[in-house]
């Protein structure tokens, strides 16, 4: 059961950083490069597609991590899982205190409402997710690791 839950964890976890790179690797640079406002109305679809399906994510990924360091308390590998943890809830902290913020202001962004600094106001949000996929790389770094 225990392998079950390290494979489950590891792959929700796994995927999370998947969409999360995406997002500031891919889909980002995308929006950036489209032309007008087309750009700006995309970030605020995405803000409000993602916005509302990452916190259960984030909290789901952290509360497998939790059962997995409680379970395998005694097993190779729990320090790692717990550093995997600490990195999680780390994440949780930076994605509440400095990008939901200006991600709850974005989502809301129209051509006709946008403030006159929303391109700084989405630069500064960008700055924020490279540190926070690099903390969730981390994660899931230490997740594989605790595998092996």
């Amino acid at each position: 059961m225990l392998n079950a839950l390290e494979v489950v964890t590891t792959v929700v976890v796994g995927v999370m950083v998947g969409v999360e790179f995406s997002v500031a690797f891919v889909i980002n640079p995308i929006l950036n490069a489209l032309p007008e406002d087309s750009g700006q109305l995309g970030h605020a679809h995405g803000g409000r597609m993602l916005g509302a399906v990452m916190p259960i994510w984030y909290i789901g990924s952290l509360i497998l991590v939790a059962v997995w360091a409680i379970a395998g308390w005694h097993h190779h590998g729990t320090g790692l899982v717990v550093t995997a943890g600490a990195l999680l809830i780390l994440s949780v902290v930076m994605s509440l205190l400095l990008l939901v913020p200006i991600n709850n202001q974005g989502k809301t962004w129209t051509p006709d409402n946008r403030p006159a600094d929303w391109k700084e106001q989405l630069n500064r949000w960008n700055r924020f997710h490279y540190v926070r996929v690099a903390v969730i790389i981390a994660a899931f770094a230490l997740l594989v690791a605790a595998l092996t």
